[in-house]
């Protein structure tokens, strides 16, 4: 009896002559459903708060925590974030919340421009330019990676104080404009650039640079454009530097006013929960324009073909 006659005959409910193969394609199929599962109620529980601030931040107060929990409010009662974005104006208060996000939008949209303009011109450099001692440098430059931040607080704070940028946008832009973990991204994805269209450009007359900006750059835009989302979320959410520097509420970004709001308006979770969906509506919007490169971008350096 031939194969295909076997696997009919397995089909139709009689003794499977392989039976070490079928336990074995059970065995993946459960542990694929069980996987799946978990993922499920992983991801479930992952965004179930979420839907909770969103369906908070249209409620009034005394619907927010009422049970069982009305998901979908009856009304969409939008002054909850008429109140929030009027803050600082109706009133003397030590934060702006629209000031402050206009703030963090300038110091994000700065970090990441800058960001990925020095993390692919050094991520070239290292890649492609033969210099001596570049794997030393590189491996030393890497090595800074093992710092805390919390470390470099101090010498920052000092450092700031000496130059006298204390208390300006200065000191959360400066040193997010370099990005080491942007620079070995871009360095991965530059190694896998053959060489063989580099020394074509160096031919043809092109420097350097010429090279970087006409040849390398055209490919690398998933690279470059999951590296902006990376650095625009790090800065965005950058509380403790700003905590640290900032000393005017003017200059507040918003995770240091969306702190102080929360502490004053703790038993107001309506409008608490209006003020975190408004802070996260950048984020979101970053997210959507630049998903479909940030797999894409990440996973560049890691396959090569």
């Amino acid at each position: 009896m031939d194969t295909t006659n076997q696997q009919i005959l397995s089909k139709r409910g009689q003794p499977s002559r392989f039976p070490a193969m079928n336990r074995k394609k059970t065995k993946t199929i459960t542990l694929k459903i069980i996987f799946t599962l978990l993922v499920g109620i992983l991801a479930f529980t992952m965004i179930v708060p979420f839907l909770w601030m969103l369906s908070a931040s249209f409620k009034i107060s005394a619907d927010v925590l009422k049970l069982p929990t009305d998901w979908i409010p009856n009304y969409l009662n939008l002054d909850n974030f008429k109140v929030v974005w009027n803050i600082g104006d109706s009133a003397p208060r030590d934060y702006h919340f629209a000031l402050s996000f206009y703030n963090s939008l300038k110091v994000s949209t700065i970090n990441m421009v800058f960001g990925v303009l020095t993390s692919s011109l050094a991520g070239y450099a290292f890649a492609k330019i033969r210099f001596r001692g570049a794997n030393v440098v590189f491996l030393l430059y890497l090595s800074t990676m093992m710092i805390p931040s919390q470390v470099t607080l101090i010498p920052k704070f000092v450092l700031f104080d000496k130059l006298d940028m204390m208390g300006t946008h200065l000191t959360l832009i400066l040193p997010g404009i370099v990005t080491i973990t942007g620079t070995f991204l871009m360095r991965q994805f530059f190694m896998q650039i053959p060489n063989e269209l580099i020394e074509a450009a160096h031919i043809d007359g092109a420097g350097e640079f010429r090279t970087w900006a006409q040849i390398v750059l055209p490919i690398a835009k998933p690279s470059m454009a999951s590296l902006a989302m990376i650095v625009f979320l790090w800065s965005w959410n950058n509380y403790l530097d700003a905590l640290v520097f900032l000393r005017d509420w003017r200059t507040y970004t918003i995770p240091v006013a969306l702190n102080n709001f929360i502490d004053e308006s703790i038993t107001e979770y309506n409008l608490v929960m209006a003020a975190s969906v408004s802070a996260l509506f950048p984020v979101f919007i970053v997210f959507l324009v630049g998903q479909r490169f940030f797999v894409k971008g990440l996973t560049a350096g890691a396959v090569k073909g």
